[in-house]
């Protein structure tokens, strides 16, 4: 018999962890009995109950395994752990708030069973701020045509992987995944399903303005050049300019000597606007550094501090 892993990734979700493993548990009960049901939640330092609701869900049911952070290690890292820590004939990574349609694992299920070693939900409408959902279609549309690799529009992560492709995430020894941006440059053929996102079913959402700015950076900075290629053609673009309006003034000003005041205007112009452009690049340059540095010194995705149910050799508490 096959087994199929859920992963679903926890922070302060304490009022949806209960009805989460019920709608998980009736969908293999009733629409795939033929499979072995592995209920991974991995809880990224949670603040309210989560906790001590995961433990006893884990009391009760040993398909429930639970793997509790030191602390939180940021939206990418923890869900990524937690696909590479299942043991399925495939993975399917899930949302806490319900925004994911639980009923799609069957979709997922069919089309692996087709052949597809990678089936992915993809977002065609969202009942999101339309504003935020506006936002994130251009910024879609941004990557897509500045990345080497095809991205992948509305996009979340929401999916099935198939276990040879969770043994290629194993192996990479990446310390600041994007499992979109991997998914789509090292993955195997995929089949895309739309879906509607729905609202959360409870609770609010830990995405913030900064951690939004971090993903679109993380993208960025990994799957693109134009940064710095911008960087480059912006600086030889202006020296050229500046050197032509420095000849012009030169001239003019030997031309005229005694008519021609060129004032100080042109020179608190150019500071600012060439002072203004050294500081967005140098800026930009410092999220590529950051990046690379974050790769370069190679730390854990993260720090377990308990496991649960995953074998009594490898279940600890500190």
């Amino acid at each position: 018999m096959k087994t199929v892993s859920v992963v679903v990734p926890t922070y302060n979700e304490e009022e949806n962890v209960v009805p989460m493993v019920e709608a998980v548990t009736q969908i293999f009960e009733r629409e795939l009995k033929e499979y072995e049901l592995e209920l991974i939640f991995i809880d990224n330092f949670s603040k309210d109950n989560t906790r001590p609701i995961l433990r006893e869900l884990c009391k009760h049911d040993k398909r429930i395994k639970c793997i509790l952070n030191a602390k939180n290690f940021g939206p990418f890292n923890s869900p990524y752990y937690g696909i590479t820590q299942s043991t399925g004939d495939c993975t399917v990574l899930l949302c806490a708030d319900f925004q994911d349609p639980v009923s799609m694992i069957v979709d997922f299920v069919k089309e692996w069973e087709k052949g597809y070693r990678i089936v992915i939900g993809i977002k065609t409408t969202s009942k999101e701020n339309r504003i935020m959902y506006f936002f994130r279609s251009c910024y879609y549309k941004l990557i897509k045509r500045m990345s080497d690799v095809d991205q992948i529009e509305h996009f979340t992560g929401f999916g099935l992987y198939d276990k040879r492709f969770v043994e290629i995430l194993k192996n990479l020894k990446d310390s600041t995944p994007f499992l979109r941006g991997i998914v789509a440059e090292l993955g195997y053929e995929r089949k895309e399903i739309p879906y509607k996102q729905e609202k959360r079913r409870a609770g609010k959402s830990s995405y913030s303005f900064y951690k939004l700015y971090d993903a679109a950076m993380l993208s960025f900075t990994s799957y693109t050049k134009i940064g710095l290629r911008l960087a480059t053609f912006v600086g030889i673009i202006c020296s050229c300019v500046s050197l032509i309006f420095a000849l012009v003034y030169l001239i003019y000003k030997l031309l005229y000597w005694d008519r021609f005041a060129a004032g100080t205007m042109p020179i608190l112009l150019g500071i600012f606007i060439f002072g203004s452009l050294q500081l967005f690049f140098i800026g930009l340059l410092g999220e590529y550094i950051m990046n690379m540095n974050m790769r370069i010194m190679n730390r854990p995705l993260v720090i377990e501090e308990e496991r649960i149910n995953f074998g009594f050799e490898q279940d600890n508490r500190s």
